[in-house]
């Protein structure tokens, strides 16, 4: 996975033989952190595993291109302020949701690989080319 914003990349392997690596869990807390504040918290290993699970079933060897990991209140209020598609109570601010975009795939392809994980959300923004996936309840929308 890559940061569109910062430039930053980090491959890491964060689960073994059933195991979460809390250093390497840790580590990609710190990538996805708000990259307006530098501030990061915990990620929802849930969340990476559904991101995981949906590159897998793309079957690209391309990585993420990260939007917006974890987002701060204050970074999230003022998000909304500038955009009617972010929500007041945001599964950003909890570490439970990103941003995503593939070059070599569209944002129909990446969301029905996330829809066929039946374990969060999922938001199409084709009009801003990115895929939202979260580990809150099972739903759906195009944004």
């Amino acid at each position: 996975m890559y940061s569109g914003r910062t430039g930053e990349r980090i491959d890491m392997i964060y689960w073994i033989d059933g195991e979460y690596v809390s250093e390497a869990v840790s580590q990609i807390s710190y990538f996805m952190r708000d990259w307006r504040t530098n501030e990061a918290i915990g990620i929802d290993t849930r969340t990476l595993d559904i991101m995981a699970a949906s590159h897998n079933l793309l079957d690209v060897s391309e990585p993420y291109m990260m939007l917006s990991g974890y987002r701060t209140p204050a970074t999230n209020a003022a998000l909304r302020r500038n955009s009617r598609g972010v929500a007041r109570n945001s599964l950003h601010m909890r570490g439970q949701a990103a941003d995503l975009r593939l070059t070599s795939r569209n944002t129909q392809q990446m969301a029905a690989a996330a829809l066929a994980c039946n374990a969060g959300g999922v938001g199409r923004y084709r009009g801003s080319n990115f895929v939202h996936m979260d580990c809150g309840p099972i739903r759906s929308w195009n944004g």
